[in-house]
């Protein structure tokens, strides 16, 4: 008769602590009328790093509880010294990695932020995403980044999916679903809106002022003598593109000068569609001399198309950008824009999500950040 049973020991040295090892037997036992005859035939192997340890193979090396090592996991205060570095020296020793979905779920939060972006590519959103990792670090959450290629019906998508898989909280760079959807949305779960709002309700935002970053660049255009200016908007179904012809148009108005709706061409934030609309511009009759882009990609297209025509910019036109990507400072000439604080964007956006899944109080739920025209080589 053959029996074979695997067994799984751990083994102590002199330091308490060795490893842990898989034991295969194989038994074999032969009988007749004189004798039983028993050969035993077992093979040790050492346990494979990729087999899960648990949190009770811990408690028993460390002679203490699991409820002992959770707190030590934990950082509870009422675990001894002595006790405590003896945990952490077999937790060291074995590699061990606790189970974060197991705990997560006990605990009933996942410590996972998901940031939903308009346009990955975009390297705008590249502070912003730092500022809400850095945070979010440092208080013991992840990111999930989610990049909706600037469609309605991913964002929608992407807020259902975040929603079931278990986030605590979701920063919304992006605002172009029906505001009453992102209002119930942020009844479900807690949403923090970054860069953009939502009208007529109180959805806690981080932004700045857009129409009266648009204004003050419309206004040194103005300063510099020219009055055909035009503007390159980003989509205006998004509510900072409009904010920011708003501005543009307050700007106008305040010197008596008339508005040309030519003047005003709706783009998509790309560097296409600058170059595109710059070349729309620089083909009509009454052409601008100076361009307000609403972000610095489609600004550096307009300068593209400026060049390819042979215009000197800031000689034969100026142009202004919007968001102070780094960028701005490698092309020739360097770019006038409007300088956003994405960085301190995305910290600030983070913190605020962080205090609302703690259910703090939030002493301010609409932030306006300061921005800043940056003076440049491709204006006069």
């Amino acid at each position: 008769m053959k029996i074979a049973f695997r067994y799984r020991v751990m083994l102590k040295n002199k330091k308490n602590v060795d490893n842990i090892f898989v034991i295969d037997y194989n038994l074999t036992i032969k009988t007749n009328h004189k004798i039983n005859m028993v050969a035993i035939h077992f093979n040790i192997k050492k346990q494979r790093k990729d087999i899960m340890l648990k949190m009770e193979d811990v408690a028993k090396l460390a002679n203490v509880s699991t409820a002992t090592v959770s707190r030590v996991l934990s950082n509870n205060k009422n675990v001894s010294h002595k006790t405590r570095e003896k945990v952490l020296e077999i937790i060291n020793q074995l590699e061990y990695k606790p189970n974060k979905l197991a705990s997560n779920f006990r605990k009933k939060t996942s410590e996972t932020v998901a940031v939903i972006l308009p346009d990955i590519e975009n390297p705008f959103f590249a502070e912003i995403i730092k500022g809400c990792r850095d945070e979010a670090l440092k208080n013991g959450f992840h990111l999930l980044l989610c990049d909706t290629s600037n469609s309605v019906e991913q964002e929608k998508e992407f807020t259902e999916l975040v929603k079931e898989r278990f986030v605590d909280g979701i920063i919304l760079a992006t605002a172009r679903m029906p505001k009453g959807e992102i209002y119930n949305l942020s009844q479900e779960i807690p949403v923090v809106l970054a860069c953009e709002y939502v009208e007529s309700y109180e959805i806690p935002t981080v932004s700045i002022d857009n129409v009266t970053a648009a204004r003050e660049a419309t206004e040194y255009l103005l300063d510099q003598g020219h009055k055909r200016i035009g503007i390159i908007t980003g989509p205006l179904e998004v509510i900072v593109s409009r904010d920011r012809v708003k501005g543009y148009r307050q700007a106008l108005l305040l010197r008596d000068i008339p508005v040309q709706d030519f003047f005003i061409q709706e783009g998509d934030f790309s560097v296409k569609s600058g170059y595109d609309i710059m070349m729309k511009f620089l083909a009509s009759e009454q052409k601008p001399t100076a361009i307000f882009a609403s972000s610095d990609a489609m600004a550096l297209g307009a300068l593209k198309a400026c060049k390819n025509k042979g215009l000197r910019v800031p000689d034969d036109i100026s142009i202004i950008g919007f968001d102070d990507i780094p960028l701005c400072t490698l092309v020739e000439p360097e770019l006038t824009t409007i300088s956003q604080p994405k960085y301190e964007m995305g910290c600030q956006a983070m913190k605020m999500l962080l205090n609302i899944i703690d259910k703090n109080d939030l002493q301010q739920k609409q932030i306006v950040l300061p921005h800043k025209l940056i003076i440049r080589q491709t204006t006069n």
